[in-house]
C-alpha cells in the first residue's frame, strides 16, 4: 500500500504500528491525490482563510500544520535557518482514502472505483532500493559545547522567572545526499515502531516520522490531549536493568515537575474551549514504553462547546505545549532567540479531519525531513529544560531520542 501511494506526488500514510489504545478509531490511514488543497505561506497571515477552508468541507482532510503556524496566531517572527520549504499549513482533500481497523478495510474514492483501487494495490510491486548515497555525514548544527553554554543561559532565565519550562531543540543535517524516502521510513518503523508514525510526502518534501505522542484527537464533543513529558532509556537486553530504569522515571522529581507543567498548560488551553467544568485529567503520569524509550505521558480531556470548529480548537491549543513550554507566549520568544533553526514541519504536527468533522493529529517528533531537490536530510530533536536541568544529562538525552534517526539513515 506505500509503494503504490509513493507514486502520487501528494501522499500521507498514518499508521499505530498495532498498539492498543482505547482512543484510536483506525490501524491505518492512506490517503492519496489532492482535489483540493489549502496551504498557508510563511508571509502571509490567512487565519480566516485557513477556517474557511476546513469549515467548508464536508470530506475528508489530510495535511499538516507546521509549528511556524504559531506566527498565525502570535506576533512571532521566524528568523533562523530554514532548509526545508513545507508550507506553514497544507491540508488536502484527498482523491483516494483508505482505512483499516482489525475488521475492515474501507476505500473511499472521488476518482475511481474501489474495487480498481484495490486491485492496483494489491498489484504493486515492492521495490525500495538503497540510498543512492554510499554515506551519510550527519553533521549537528550546533557543538555540544554550545548547547551546554545555551542551556545554561536558559536556566538563567528560568532562575530570573521569565519561565517555568523551556523545550530546546537542536538539527542534526546532511547535505547533497540521495535517500530512498521508502526503504528509509521502513528502517525507522522498524528500529522504532510507534503509535503516531506518518509517511508523508508533498511533492519533493518528505517526512519519515516516528512518533510516540498525540497533539489532539476529537471524537463526537469530546477532546483529548496527550502530552509526553519525561524520558528514559531502555535496556532491552536486561529486563531487569530495563525495569529499573523504568522505576527510575516513575519515581523522578524532576520529570514529574516537567509533565505536571505541560498538563496544566493544556489544562489551561483546553479550558478556553471547554464546556465549564469538564476538564479533566484522566491518567497524570503514565508510563509507556516504546522500542527505544519509556515515556511519562498523561491525558488530558474536555468536552467541546457547541460549534466550535477545528480552526477555533487549534487558536487555543497550538503550538503544543509539550513543544514549547510554560508561560507559552514567552518561552516561543526565547525558542527564537537561542535555537538556530527554524523548526518548520517538526514539533508541528501531522493528521487528519473525517467528513464528521472528528479529527485525530500527532506531535512531530522523532522524525526525518527530506528535501529530494536540493538533497537535504535533517531531523530535529530536543527536551524540556527546567531548573532541575543539568546541561550535559540534556544532551545526551537528545543522542538518545536522535539514535533511531541516526540508524535509519546508516
Amino acid at each position: 500500500m506505500l509503494s503504490w501511494a509513493n507514486q502520487f506526488n501528494i501522499c500521507c500514510l498514518l499508521d499505530n504500528n498495532n498498539y492498543q489504545s482505547s482512543y484510536d478509531s483506525y490501524e491505518c490511514l492512506v490517503a492519496v491525490g489532492a482535489k483540493s488543497t489549502y496551504t498557508t505561506l510563511q508571509e502571509t497571515n490567512e487565519f480566516n482563510g485557513f477556517k474557511e477552508f476546513v469549515a467548508n468541507n464536508n470530506d475528508w482532510l489530510f495535511g499538516h500544520i507546521a509549528y511556524d503556524f504559531k506566527n498565525h496566531l502570535f506576533p512571532i517572527q521566524s528568523n533562523n535557518i530554514n532548509s526545508l520549504s513545507f508550507p506553514d499549513v497544507f491540508l488536502f482533500q484527498p482523491e483516494i482514502v483508505v482505512t483499516i481497523t482489525k475488521s475492515f478495510v474501507t476505500i473511499e474514492s472521488l476518482t475511481i472505483s474501489p474495487e480498481k483501487v484495490f486491485d492496483t494495490i494489491l498489484s504493486t510491486s515492492i521495490v525500495w532500493p538503497e540510498n543512492n548515497t554510499s554515506s551519510i555525514n550527519v553533521q549537528p548544527r550546533i557543538k555540544k559545547e554550545e548547547y551546554i553554554a545555551i542551556i545554561n543561559k536558559l536556566k538563567n532565565h528560568l532562575q530570573q522567572g521569565d519561565c517555568y519550562e523551556i523545550n530546546f531543540c537542536q538539527e542534526f543535517f546532511a547535505e547533497n545526499v540521495s535517500i530512498n524516502p521508502l526503504n528509509v521510513y521502513s528502517k525507522l518503523n522498524a528500529i522504532s515502531p510507534t503509535p503516531f508514525s506518518a509517511f508523508y510526502k508533498l511533492n519533493n518534501q518528505y517526512l519519515l516520522c516516528a512518533s510516540p505522542e498525540r497533539f489532539i484527537k476529537k471524537n463526537g464533543d469530546k477532546i483529548i490531549s496527550q502530552p509526553i513529558k519525561g524520558t528514559a532509556k531502555r535496556d532491552l537486553t536486561n529486563k531487569t536493568k530495563d525495569e529499573q530504569l523504568k522505576q527510575q522515571l516513575i519515581n523522578s522529581q524532576k520529570e514529574k515537575s516537567e509533565n505536571v507543567m505541560i498538563v496544566d498548560l493544556v489544562r489551561n488551553d483546553l479550558s478556553k474551549i471547554a464546556t465549564r467544568n469538564s476538564v479533566q485529567v484522566d491518567e497524570l503520569f503514565g508510563i509507556y514504553s516504546f522500542a527505544q524509550v519509556h515515556q511519562m505521558i498523561s491525558t488530558v480531556s474536555a468536552t467541546i462547546q457547541d460549534e466550535t470548529s477545528f480552526a477555533d480548537i487549534l487558536k487555543a491549543l497550538f503550538p503544543m505545549g509539550s513543544m514549547t513550554g510554560a508561560p507559552k507566549y514567552k518561552v516561543m520568544q526565547l525558542i527564537e532567540e537561542y535555537e538556530s533553526t527554524k523548526r518548520g514541519i517538526y514539533s508541528g504536527s501531522v493528521g487528519y479531519i473525517t467528513p464528521q468533522n472528528d479529527f485525530d493529529f500527532n506531535v512531530v517528533i522523532r522524525s526525518i525531513m527530506y528535501d529530494e531537490q536540493t538533497k537535504y536530510v535533517s531531523y530535529q530533536v530536543g527536551g524540556a529544560i527546567t531548573h532541575y536541568s543539568n546541561a550535559a544529562d540534556e544532551y545526551e538525552e537528545c543522542l538518545l531520542k536522535a539514535k533511531a534517526m541516526e540508524k535509519a539513515l546508516q
